[in-house]
């Protein structure tokens, strides 16, 4: 089990001190990216960690009972159990981490998850999810619809107007006020990395997002046109990595939006385990926020069993 994030005061002294090397980050990622890759059963056994750590989202506006019910169903049995079989895995109860719905579909994903008898967490967005400009009483009160309805773990958004204003205060008595509406509920605060103008704004935001009682700092909504970067995630790890030493608080990191492949889901392990260890990749520490993202996975294992290729039209939707 890892111990919350009970958050701290704001230290405006920290903030003052941060500096990216711009060069340094984006060399970093691509060192990364260009890491040695997993081969045969390697890379199937990491691709069954990144299913784990999935969570299996719908955000769309036609979402409805029957959609958010077919995503629960495959959240419990997101490979096909003959693959499982053949991969010697039959006696393995493998899921996702959780699913994640608007605050409206929160009771029908409960109400299906109870029904199938899978007991991962829901998660709903929430406080004015994409854009972070409504009130911030508006905000709180969705927060707190979404908890009655069922859901675990909210997904928020910063205000990126105070992070481009340097509003630091601002940002992080917000904050505060959503982790407190939380309540036991886990906390995941969205940062909008495409929209904050520079990587020494993510880590300042970061920091922030972590002193106010943030359990998980994500990149992105998913909406923006720039989503989860390479750099960023390098940026945010190491925020979370000196959070982690000043405190001893372990914060979860949750890249999220155009995380559609395989190899984008191994490239983003591959990360963790250089930038944070191999702890972090646990669903308490590490997610993975995607839609698409288990179609190809579940592609790329199948091939692994059989030695051809799929169609889509093969799998259940995911």
């Amino acid at each position: 089990m890892v111990n919350r994030n009970a958050g701290m005061a704001l230290d405006q002294g920290w903030l003052e001190q941060v500096r990216v090397n711009l060069p340094g980050a984006n060399r970093r990622a691509q060192e990364i990216l260009s890491s040695r890759s997993l081969k045969k059963q390697w890379q199937v056994a990491w691709q069954l960690r990144a299913v784990t750590l999935i969570d299996l989202t719908t955000l769309s506006g036609d979402d409805g009972p029957s959609n958010v019910r077919r995503l629960c169903c495959k959240a419990k049995r997101p490979v096909r159990q003959d693959l499982l079989d053949a991969l010697g895995l039959s006696h393995k109860e493998l899921t996702v981490a959780a699913v994640c719905v608007y605050p409206s579909r929160v009771a029908d994903a409960v109400g299906t998850l109870k029904s199938i008898g899978c007991d991962i967490p829901v998660a709903s967005v929430a406080a004015g999810f994409p854009s972070g400009q409504t009130g911030l009483c508006s905000r709180v009160e969705e927060i707190r619809q979404a908890i009655a309805a069922g859901a675990k773990e909210i997904d928020i958004v910063v205000n990126r107007t105070l992070v481009l204003s340097a509003k630091w205060d601002e940002l992080y008595q917000e904050l505060r006020t959503c982790r407190q509406a939380c309540g036991e509920a886990h906390m995941k605060t969205i940062l909008a990395v495409g929209e904050l103008g520079s990587l020494t704004n993510v880590y300042r935001a970061s920091l922030v997002a972590m002193m106010a009682g943030s359990d998980f700092i994500k990149t992105s909504t998913g909406k923006e046109t720039v989503n989860a970067t390479y750099p960023a995630g390098v940026v945010m790890t190491r925020a979370i990595w000196e959070y982690y030493q000043r405190t001893g608080f372990k914060v979860g990191f949750k890249p999220a939006g155009g995380i559609r492949t395989a190899k984008d889901a191994l490239c983003w392990l591959t990360l963790i385990a250089e930038e944070l260890g191999m702890e972090w990749l646990q669903p308490e520490l590490f997610r993975l926020g995607a839609s698409s993202l288990l179609l190809d996975i579940e592609r790329q294992i199948f091939t692994h069993v059989t030695g051809r290729y799929a169609a889509t039209q093969d799998f259940a939707m995911a």
